[in-house]
């Protein structure tokens, strides 16, 4: 097969695409500015297959209780005041998006599903299945409140058809024990599943593609535009021309529409994690305080934990006070976090619906996109490989994926086509 694909961003969700691309005989050529999964927040990502998250995030519930979501107030979202001028459309439409769950989980849920089966299928054909653990995963909280919670969560859980057990009691005496809580309450979803290196996920994908014809090169894309019924990708070193391209740059996928009259209003929802070297967890599985907002999984070597959505712009530098905040949280859970743990920040890419936009540019040029997988992008990367090799040859989607194409967002201006 003579084609010739771009692929435009390395992180989990390209590497997984370039790979179904290539798998199909595509002559693959992966982009990114950085080498695969370090580029973006495919490096810092928790490591959940989060197999339970089939309602997108926006909810009459969040809208009512916005306040004590925010940082300032003790919860692990920030919108800077500097910002909501320019970000008072996006925070619209994810009001709007609220009253639609209903309907977006409808279209969400097929996808998400059967997230622990693809990753488990796909990493057994690349042999690399010792990178994922399907021990599902816990969710506890704590107080007088937490067993009214917990209850509440397991009957939302039960009516939209996914499965929870209790958890062990030697696991939940143990968060109890460590966290100093003389009431916990918790439940165990066992169809979930983790991976114990994002990283080797993301080059386990590239390397994979690679093996089978691909091709990796270091170059940030600047640009893409028509020429006649192909593509152009502009670089820093030049011009390529391909058959067809695909875009998977995340937060950064916006300006690379602009030639195809797509709009795409993604916001960079930063997240922040600590590395905690060599300690015990309390299950081999992500466990998540749901007071705290914080996930904790255990990976090589060491536990993973994360918390914080950050709406401070793309180009935002990272705030000292939320490793800070998330340090002493962890300490007060029991963990040992010395104030030299390393830290990152990175920016998940988002979608005002928190829905993803996976699809085909309207006309002729064959330019094709998998953008927004917000925070179940390592959940979400094989099925979406799968349905960009599905749209590249033609074929139906395996999925309904009329709800993800971004022309719900309107028609941006397009830029005028270069022969």
């Amino acid at each position: 097969m003579d084609e010739k694909i771009a692929v435009i961003g390395a992180g989990v969700i390209g590497c997984a695409v370039a790979l179904a691309l290539a798998r199909e005989g595509r002559h693959v050529t992966l982009f990114d500015r950085g080498e695969p999964g370090t580029a973006g927040a495919s490096f810092g990502n928790v490591g959940h297959i989060a197999a339970e998250l089939v309602q997108p995030l926006p909810s009459r519930q969040l809208l009512f209780g916005f306040c004590k979501e925010l940082f300032a107030f003790g919860g692990p979202l920030q919108i800077p005041l500097r910002r909501l001028p320019g970000f008072a459309p996006w925070a619209l439409r994810f009001a709007r998006a609220a009253f639609r769950r209903e309907a977006n989980t409808q279209h969400l849920a097929p996808l998400v599903r059967p997230a622990t089966r693809a990753f488990e299928n796909l990493l057994r054909e690349l042999r690399c299945m010792h990178l994922m653990r399907s021990h599902g995963h816990a969710q506890v909280w704590f107080g007088s409140h937490a067993a009214r919670r917990a209850a509440a969560e397991r009957a939302e859980m039960t009516r939209l058809g996914i499965d929870v057990a209790d958890m062990l009691p030697e696991a939940l005496a143990s968060v109890a024990r460590s966290a100093h809580a003389a009431t916990v309450a918790g439940m165990h979803f066992p169809h979930s599943g983790h991976v114990v290196d994002p990283l080797e996920i993301v080059r386990a994908f590239a390397r994979a593609a690679i093996d089978r014809g691909a091709r990796f090169e270091q170059e940030e894309v600047r640009e893409v535009r028509t020429a006649g019924d192909r593509i152009t990708v502009s670089t820093t070193t030049g011009n390529l021309i391909f058959d067809g391209a695909v875009v998977c740059a995340g937060a950064w996928s916006a300006p690379l529409f602009a030639a195809f009259g797509l709009r795409a209003p993604l916001e960079a929802a930063h997240g922040y994690h600590l590395e905690l070297a060599a300690q015990h967890a309390h299950v081999d599985a992500p466990l998540v305080y749901m007071d705290q907002k914080v996930l904790v999984t255990p990976m090589t070597g060491r536990l993973r934990a994360s918390s914080f959505m950050e709406f401070s712009g793309l180009e935002s530098t990272p705030d000292p006070r939320k490793p800070a905040r998330l340090r002493g949280m962890l300490q007060k859970l029991g963990y040992r976090c010395d104030d030299d743990a390393p830290s990152w920040r990175g920016a998940r890419p988002v979608l005002p619906d928190y829905l993803p936009g996976i699809g085909r540019a309207p006309g002729g040029p064959r330019l094709f996109y998998a953008v927004g997988h917000q925070h179940i992008g390592l959940t979400l990367a094989p099925v979406t490989g799968d349905l960009i090799a599905d749209l590249v040859a033609g074929r139906a989607p395996r999925h309904d994926i009329a709800a993800f194409d971004l022309t719900r967002f309107g028609a941006a201006r397009p830029a005028k086509a270069s022969a």
